[in-house]
């Protein structure tokens, strides 16, 4: 790598690690606010809060990458290209076919981070968090655990605590249980405690009162009690966790038995192998976006104008690659043979690169596919 070619490198990269940490930021600061209300609402503490945050990143970082590699690359090549760093390395004898290895070692780079991210990191973070979900969701004391607002932790449930001492007492309590419909309780208590007992929870309250129904002869019955207590660990539902998901399951796994992976998950086999080559191809997208990026930007003239107009192209090649990746999805899940037209968008952005090169390493026949561009060259001053 010779020394131009590293300090195209270390532009690259730089660039990028702006672009990534700006884009990070936004997406996740999305996830984080939506997240923040529905866990702090539901009584739980601030380290959940960031447990389940953090476990979202590799996630939202694998969004990311693709975006900011592109962003990097046609940023950089611009500036190069506007203090005429191109430009003197071209008249030095550098091809578009040579300027171009740099980006694809930053491609190669950002693909290895990619791959990374999608064959390790997301899929342990995503059933680490799985697991963290059920677990909140079986944490009934962060549930019940909100004063001044009526909480229904389980179908026909209903409960309120008008206020919390520091010491862990719950003031006026009030707890309705209509699951029997033909014997709806209420119980009222000016004290209760939540105690753990026996691997469950217990609500027990103090100086209450309990009223049943009985519909079948509209008479209602009244208990006065000293202490009562009352099991709620079973309006939480204890099914066993499952993490035999298609997207937790191991590459290597899927790639050499993917028949035993859809049996466990419960999917197709058509759906392991998309999962599993899709993986793949989001590194191999890395490598396009970038590419696609700078030799975009290597066709065309001077323009005073700027280079607008290529950037736009770009943009589009990469949304018309995109649509074509949506496209053939359907038919990669409906077949357990298809899954080669998952490297047919691939395919399509380096053939894409290498016919920009070519118009970039002629440019008498880019200046006939843009007649309006040479025009327009032509009368300026």
């Amino acid at each position: 790598m010779t020394r131009f070619d590293r300090y195209m490198l270390s532009q690259f990269m730089v660039l990028f690690g702006f672009f990534a940490l700006v884009l990070v930021s936004i997406f996740w600061i999305n996830k984080a606010v939506r997240m923040f209300d529905r866990l702090i609402g539901d009584g739980q503490p601030a380290w959940v809060f960031l447990e389940f945050t953090a476990l979202t990143l590799p996630g939202v970082i694998g969004i990311v990458l693709p975006i900011a590699a592109f962003a990097a690359t046609v940023y950089v090549t611009n500036r190069l290209s506007t203090e005429s760093e191109l430009t003197v390395m071209q008249a030095t004898g550098y091809s578009p076919w040579r300027l171009i290895r740099p980006v694809l070692f930053f491609g190669c780079m950002i693909a290895l981070m990619m791959s990374l991210l999608t064959h390790l990191l997301v899929p342990s973070s995503l059933s680490q968090l799985r697991l963290r979900q059920a677990e909140v969701s079986q944490n009934i004391t962060a549930k019940l655990l909100t004063e001044g607002e009526f909480l229904h932790p389980a179908p026909g449930i209903t409960f309120y605590i008008r206020d919390i001492t520091p010491e862990g007492e719950l003031r006026d309590v009030f707890l309705s249980d209509r699951r029997n419909e033909e014997r709806p309780v209420t119980y009222t208590s000016s004290q209760a405690y939540l105690v753990h007992q026996g691997g469950g929870t217990k609500l027990v309250m103090v100086d209450g009162l309990a009223q049943v129904v009985r519909t079948d002869g509209n008479r209602l019955f009244t208990t006065h009690f000293d202490d009562f207590s009352y099991d709620i660990s079973s309006l939480i539902s204890r099914d066993e966790i499952n993490l035999d998901k298609v997207g937790f399951a191991a590459t290597l796994d899927m790639l050499t038995d993917p028949g035993a992976v859809a049996e466990r998950t419960g999917v197709t086999v058509a759906q392991v192998n998309y999962e599993v080559h899709n993986r793949f191809t989001q590194a191999i997208m890395c490598i396009v976006a970038a590419l696609i990026g700078f030799a975009t930007l290597l066709v065309g003239t001077y323009s005073r104008f700027g280079v607008w107009w290529q950037i736009v192209t770009a943009f589009l090649l990469l949304v018309l690659i995109k649509m074509v990746e949506g496209a053939l999805s359907g038919t990669v899940l409906a077949s357990s043979k298809a899954w080669p037209l998952l490297y047919a968008p691939a395919v399509l952005g380096l053939a894409t690169t290498a016919g920009l090169l070519h118009l970039a390493a002629n440019p008498g026949l880019a200046r006939r596919l843009t007649p309006w561009k040479r025009h327009r060259i032509e009368g300026a001053p």
